[in-house]
């Protein structure tokens, strides 16, 4: 059962970090902190695993769902980059060294790139911290666990790291030290997930959750005011103030459990919605070359004049072209969920697709249709019931009632200030895909 909720999150996530990053705004880091989001999500969904599966399938699960399409995207910019010359750049980020194109393969670090090529590289520290965070939430989630009652203060100690690290000066070498400072900026969200998983943050009183979140999100205000980075009030160049809003904002957005069912009223939203799900890690790895392109296309079509129309006609030029990267690429999507290749997903509502479908398998179980070359693959990584903490949803989307509770470019990150508080920057605000079982849409 799709909680089309988390789905309207996901996808308003997406859309705020397009946007972001075609016009810059920095209140719309405020307005959204989509990365916060996004990382709760699938702390939420990675827990839902943990919690039927073993750890060393979740995780590999995971990855096999990640990594082909990024394997696609370095197939086609790792050859280019290096035809135009990244193997003789003297002054660029990250220098042609053959032993780091490893991290294409498995982003341990950040994949490097040329500076010519920098629009299809630079988004990708994302996945990275992402993989980071699938590889230790097996240890994470069992020392939440362990904590019982008490486990949702856990999500206190990325906060409290941030504020060591700021009094005592502590750093790792190059790449660990980004791989650190993004794991204690959004590993409070990350565990956030797993308290909405559990029903933890279901059961808590709403004044002490608002109380907190009016609290973190003052702070976070507060310090930014303080600390300005390069963009006056972008949270995204500020850890301090990024972790604690986008917990802050977490807190309430994982909370709150709205009726689901004008959704299917607006014009075209189940299938936006739908869409942007089935065809997240496609539109965040290319959304960045899209944008790229945006005056190159325009230049050739002689519309790079456009006055007033500038802005809606960038953006709506950006979407074009990254309908046409989803159409191209998306396929890789499929093959990582071991489902048959298409170019356009099924944009159809989850509650309306016909029963034949294998999209309508139900959680869990195996479809009658399964063909012989399916039978020696380890079953699917089920969606199962609802989990402890989410609301039961009808057939429109709207809840129910909660289920009963178990046991439980140049555009800045989040980073460290570097020699007297200034912090380089470097890649843009990213949400990692989240995804769900190889045979649901997303």
């Amino acid at each position: 059962m799709r909680n089309r909720y988390l789905d309207l999150l996901r996808a308003a996530a997406i859309v705020r970090v397009i946007v972001y990053h075609l016009f810059g705004w920095p209140w719309l880091s405020i307005a959204l902190p989509a990365m916060g989001v996004m990382f709760a999500l699938a702390g939420s969904l990675t827990a839902a695993s943990l919690e039927r599966r073993s750890a060393n399938r979740v995780v590999t699960s995971r990855l096999r769902r990640l990594l082909p399409p990024l394997w696609l995207l370095g197939l086609l910019a790792v050859p280019v980059m290096i035809h135009l010359g990244w193997s003789q750049e003297e002054d660029g980020e990250h220098p042609f060294t053959p032993w780091k194109l490893a991290f294409w393969i498995l982003p341990l670090g950040d994949p490097p790139g040329s500076e010519t090529g920098i629009d299809s590289w630079e988004p990708l520290w994302y996945i990275r911290a992402y993989v980071w965070f699938v590889l230790l939430s097996p240890v994470m989630y069992l020392v939440y666990k362990r904590m019982g009652r008490f486990g949702w203060l856990l999500a206190g100690a990325p906060i409290l790291a941030i504020a060591v690290l700021d009094k005592t000066g502590f750093e790792l070498r190059e790449t660990a030290d980004v791989v650190m400072w993004d794991f204690v900026t959004y590993g409070a969200c990350w565990i956030a997930g797993f308290a909405h998983r559990d029903g933890t943050l279901a059961r808590m009183r709403p004044a002490l959750v608002f109380g907190a979140a009016f609290a973190m999100g003052a702070a976070a205000l507060y310090w930014q005011h303080g600390h300005q980075g390069e963009d006056a009030w972008d949270l995204n160049d500020v850890s301090e103030s990024q972790a604690l809003w986008s917990l802050a904002f977490v807190l309430l957005a994982l909370r709150w459990q709205p009726r689901m069912d004008w959704l299917s009223r607006v014009p075209y939203g189940e299938r936006a919605v739908t869409l942007l799900n089935a065809r997240a890690v496609t539109i965040y790895l290319w959304h960045n070359l899209a944008i790229a392109a945006i005056w190159p296309v325009l230049t050739y079509l002689a519309l790079d004049d456009l006055g007033h129309f500038e802005k809606p006609v960038t953006l709506a030029t950006t979407l074009i072209l990254t309908a046409v990267a989803v159409l191209a690429f998306g396929w890789a999507e499929d093959l990582a969920a071991q489902r048959r290749p298409r170019l356009w997903p099924d944009t159809s509502p989850p509650s309306t697709r016909p029963s034949s479908s294998p999209d309508a398998t139900p959680p869990g179980a195996t479809s009658a249709t399964t063909s012989s070359a399916d039978a020696g693959k380890p079953p699917p990584e089920p969606i199962g019931p609802v989990p402890p903490g989410w609301p039961e949803l009808t057939r429109d989307g709207s809840p129910t009632g909660l289920a009963p509770a178990t046991e439980r470019i140049d555009l800045p990150v989040a980073g460290r200030p570097l020699n007297g508080g200034t912090r380089p920057p470097t890649e843009p605000e990213t949400p990692v895909p989240v995804w769900w079982a190889p045979n649901d849409s997303a």
